[in-house]
């Protein structure tokens, strides 16, 4: 199961370098493609831990002046 996050920043955002840090400390990982950042779960997680995942980003973005997006594959309990 994987969550991928794309993150969108303005002018007047925090540096992508220091988002960066902030995600990697949360189990994230920077990826090329069509997105910016990975979280692998080491196992099939709930949905509830799924949408907790996001609060955690949210709180940890705060203040950053950024927009993210979260995608989540693998979800075999819906």
């Amino acid at each position: 199961m994987k969550t991928y996050m794309i993150v969108w920043f303005n002018s007047d955002a925090s540096k992508p370098t220091e988002v960066t840090e902030r995600l990697l400390s949360m189990g994230f990982r920077p990826v090329g493609g069509h997105y910016d950042y990975v979280y692998e779960w080491q196992d099939n997680a709930p949905l509830g831990e799924v949408i907790k995942i996001g609060d955690t980003v949210q709180n940890t973005l705060k203040g950053m002046g950024v927009t993210f997006r979260l995608e989540t594959t693998g979800l075999d309990d819906l």
